[in-house]
């Protein structure tokens, strides 16, 4: 491997969720990067605080290379969350400003029609800098986007469960319905 070789972490977040997107991110870390973003505390995104992501996420923004994809909640209930959510990974690492020679993969699915070398890694974001990183860029992304939609479609107290399946949430869609930006297909919104 020369020291040219560019590689990718790739992840994504919002799976189980019944509202919005699926989001992932690809995030290249340059060799001069790995040791401040490892002192600073990088790993996977759900041992951290939200504070503390906020925070992680300026960080990676400013020393890494990223990239975030996303796929519709219109899109998801059209080919299935799995898909999207390997569609998602694809479109982050195609916004990535310089292709990576290869992406480690967060789980056990190789992302369909990549143009590179590929890797997955069960765990990645737990054990992998890069992925952690991406893991984090995707998840601080993901939820200002909810955030901001809890401002529009509110009664389903969106700001505080990003979309999951919390009590207050399913209470919110027995008494107004679903809403445009639902994954209909999940047996939770029917």
């Amino acid at each position: 491997m020369t020291s040219t070789h560019i590689i990718a972490g790739v992840d994504e977040v919002g799976r189980g969720a019944l509202f919005g997107p699926v989001v992932a991110a690809a995030v290249v870390i340059p060799a001069g990067a790995i040791a401040s973003l490892t002192s600073a505390g990088v790993t996977d995104s759900k041992k951290l605080t939200a504070s503390k992501r906020q925070q992680l996420a300026v960080h990676i923004r400013q020393l890494t290379d990223c990239g975030v994809g996303l796929v519709s909640a219109y899109d998801i209930d059209r080919i299935n969350i799995l898909q999207a959510s390997l569609l998602a990974m694809h479109r982050s690492v195609a916004q990535l400003s310089v292709p990576p020679d290869k992406c480690l993969v967060d789980g056990n699915q190789q992302i369909p029609n990549l143009p590179m070398a590929q890797e997955t890694v069960i765990k990645g974001d737990q054990s992998v800098l890069a992925i952690a990183a991406a893991s984090i860029i995707a998840k601080v992304w993901r939820d200002d986007l909810i955030t901001r939609l809890d401002r529009r479609y509110p009664g389903y107290d969106l700001a505080s469960n990003k979309g999951y399946g919390s009590a207050k949430h399913r209470a919110g869609i027995a008494k107004l319905g679903t809403c445009r930006q639902h994954r209909k297909s999940f047996k939770s919104c029917q």
